[in-house]
């Protein structure tokens, strides 16, 4: 029991884990489990919540809170031994977790259980929960025959390792990419911080000049800013292609692509469903793949009017500087340009206000304001060594939840940013187990003695992520398998996050959060104004992208036959046609880096970052009406919906925080876009 992964007292041991832990520890855990499911399915006492539902609760959380660990620390300072370790452990748990979901057994329990007299008796969160159970037994193969539940575990199996292996392509040729530019004329007009990274980067591999990488914080800004057309274009082209045919061959992901179309659609038929949408969306609010097919087309109806205008615009703007032929590469840095022009700000000048230090205060304000609580850098062991850790307590000292913040860019971090769960908040007797949240970002680290600044896009990221992690760690429900964000239908999830956003525009949220990196002077009002009068610029390219990415995902995953020669690139050319107005080049491969649903839990769920930004911004609109910071409204806000968890429906938490049902008025309001 010395294994820092079978510690489950108080938080982790990052410090003490190592690759060579991690299986002996999945081992035992997979052990001990088998040895809990065959005593509870061959137990002849009737099932009850107490005898057969807790014990499974039990075993749940120990393999789910080690293996967090291991994932997390997967994505977060990937190694080649810890990525031989979890890929090796993965296949286990996931022939685990198959067995579990098609256990006839454990599944005839459950249906007793929901027939019995004690269900009547259950709470409603715990009813859920049964209920929950019921449907993922149907959906995990239960009712199967015996020999397509052999086929069903083996697509499970085949799913998890190309999944991991798509995200493993993308990360190494991320990685792997370096750019090295001795000249330093060439990269005139990109900022100062940028440009001593890269010069800091370079030097660290020995290399004379600036490293530029695709990592976000060194690409996005060569983008945005060289005036140097032809280093814009190199840059682009070699993350429009990342994990395809054009780079290293044992990246290219798309093999892996049609691979896992192929299974996806095979594990929906086996299951009765016309495709692999219509399975994924039975766990979701919306009602069907045409529900969102409808949903999207109507939103890019009233979108796509503002796009087309938008790129007009841009057009217009380019062939003024000389471009009469307007590139991919190019839209980001005349975007830059004009906005500029027609705001008289950059993002650049804004990120000079935004230091970590004051963002991460003024979020912290925000949070206790609305919630009535505190948050304290506290102390943890820790994976890396710009990693911290942070309680949130209410006044009178009670710990509610605890999270690790992990902000910068790094080699072996993959990208983006994301919440996950360390430890859910659950009741045994009368102990409370206080929920953990990870926060991960992927910005610019300091630099030298300066503290690292942060762009106002970078800021909403930030409360975003904190949006998910206060869902996670201010839930009130003390039954495991639906506290925090578990049980909640993907496509509500983003709802929180979506909704934190909204504060990054408020004058009072901002005017406290600001100090400029060389004078410490708060964010001057005329700049802010500047920014809310910038707010929309190209919110409808923005929106018609969004939606592109979004009608790609599903209907690659309801109309896309993939035993035919068509090809996922073929069907995105062909969402394209119908709603883009910023037209990537033929050799883009957006595809084979589209970690979100070939990764990333989002398959036929990407629509969900729309579908909830109805539901967020409607939900904001309450704390406009009330007086943004308005504690009343937050504690509303935290008892109807953050605090509920997965006990019951979204749809149901929602109105009764809203009073009603969702209108899509405040979204197009908030983004210019109201008639």
């Amino acid at each position: 029991m010395s294994n820092p992964l079978l510690h489950f007292v108080g938080l982790p041991k990052f410090e003490e884990i190592k690759a060579e832990h991690v299986s002996p520890a999945i081992d035992f855990l997979l052990s001990e489990a088998r040895t809990t499911v065959n005593s509870l399915a061959t137990s002849e006492e009737a099932p009850s919540w107490q005898n057969y539902v807790l014990p499974l609760e039990d075993m749940e959380e120990k393999l789910s809170r080690a293996w967090s660990q291991v994932g997390h620390m997967n994505g977060v300072v990937n190694s080649p031994e810890l990525r031989e370790a979890y890929n090796e452990n993965l296949t286990k748990l996931t022939d685990f977790y198959a067995d579990l979901g098609q256990d006839e057994r454990l599944y005839a329990k459950f249906r007793a259980l929901k027939n019995s007299a004690e269900f009547a008796k259950l709470t409603s969160t715990q009813q859920k929960i049964i209920e929950n159970e019921l449907r993922d037994f149907r959906l995990g193969g239960a009712e199967l025959p015996a020999e397509q539940k052999v086929r069903f575990k083996a697509i499970q199996e085949d799913l998890s390792k190309l999944s991991s292996k798509f995200e493993e392509n993308v990360l190494d040729n991320t990685n792997d990419y370096a750019l090295y530019v001795e000249d330093a004329s060439k990269l005139a007009g990109i900022p100062e911080d940028v440009l001593q990274g890269a010069k800091t980067a370079a030097e660290t591999d020995k290399k004379v000049g600036y490293k530029f990488t695709l990592h976000f914080p060194s690409y996005l800004p060569v983008l945005q800013y060289a005036q140097n057309r032809e280093l814009r274009e190199t840059l682009y082209r070699a993350y429009a292609t990342k994990a395809s045919e054009f780079g290293n061959k044992e990246w290219d992901n798309t093999p892996i692509i049609a691979q896992i179309l192929k299974l996806k659609q095979e594990v929906a038929h086996l299951l009765g469903f016309a495709n692999y949408a219509e399975l994924s969306i039975e766990t979701k609010m919306a009602e069907s793949a045409n529900h969102v097919t409808q949903f999207l087309q109507d939103l890019a109806k009233k979108a796509k009017p503002y796009a087309i205008k938008d790129m007009a615009e841009l057009t217009e703007y380019a062939a003024k500087l000389g471009i009469h032929d307007m590139q991919a590469w190019d839209v980001a840095y005349l975007s830059e340009k004009l906005r500029e022009e027609k705001y008289a700000f950059s993002d650049l000048e804004v990120k000079q206000y935004f230091p970590e230090n004051k963002v991460l205060a003024g979020l912290f304000k925000v949070v206790e304001t609305i919630f009535g609580v505190r948050v304290t850098k506290s102390h943890a062991s820790v994976w890396h060594e710009t990693a911290s850790f942070y309680d949130i307590s209410s006044h009178d000292g009670k710990l509610i939840g605890q999270f690790y913040l992990d902000l910068y860019a790094r080699n072996n971090k993959r990208g983006g940013a994301w919440m996950d769960e360390a430890i859910t908040r659950r009741k045994v007797a009368s102990t409370v187990t206080t929920p953990v949240a990870f926060l991960t970002c992927n910005f610019s680290a300091p630099v030298g003695d300066k503290p690292a600044l942060f762009t106002h896009d970078e800021v909403l990221t930030m409360f975003h992520e904190f949006g998910h992690g206060i869902h996670h760690m201010l839930t009130e429900v003390d039954d495991y398998s639906v506290s925090g964000i578990k049980g909640v239908e993907w496509d509500a999830v983003e709802l929180p996050s979506q909704l934190m956003e909204n504060f990054c525009w408020e004058w009072r949220v901002l005017q406290n959060m600001t100090a400029h990196a060389e004078t410490g002077k708060p964010l001057p009002r005329e700049l802010f104004d500047k920014m809310v009068a910038a707010k929309n610029f190209q919110a409808g390219m923005q929106t018609m992208r969004q939606i592109e990415f979004a009608l790609f995902d599903i209907r690659l995953h309801s109309t896309l036959d993939p035993n035919t020669n068509k090809t996922a690139l073929d069907l995105i050319e062909e969402v394209r046609d119908e709603v883009a107005v910023v037209r990537p080049p033929k050799w883009n491969r957006f595809p084979n880096s589209f970690t979100h649903i070939f990764s990333g839990g989002y398959a036929a769920g990407y629509y969900s970052y729309k579908w909830a930004e109805v539901l967020s911004a409607d939900a904001y609109s309450l704390f406009e009406e009330n007086d943004v910071l308005c504690a009343e409204t937050g504690k509303r806000y935290w008892q109807e919906i953050l605090a509920k968890g997965g006990s019951r429906p979204a749809m149901e938490s929602f109105v009764a925080f809203r009073g009603r049902e969702p209108s899509i008025d405040a979204l197009l309001r908030h983004n210019g876009m109201a008639n």
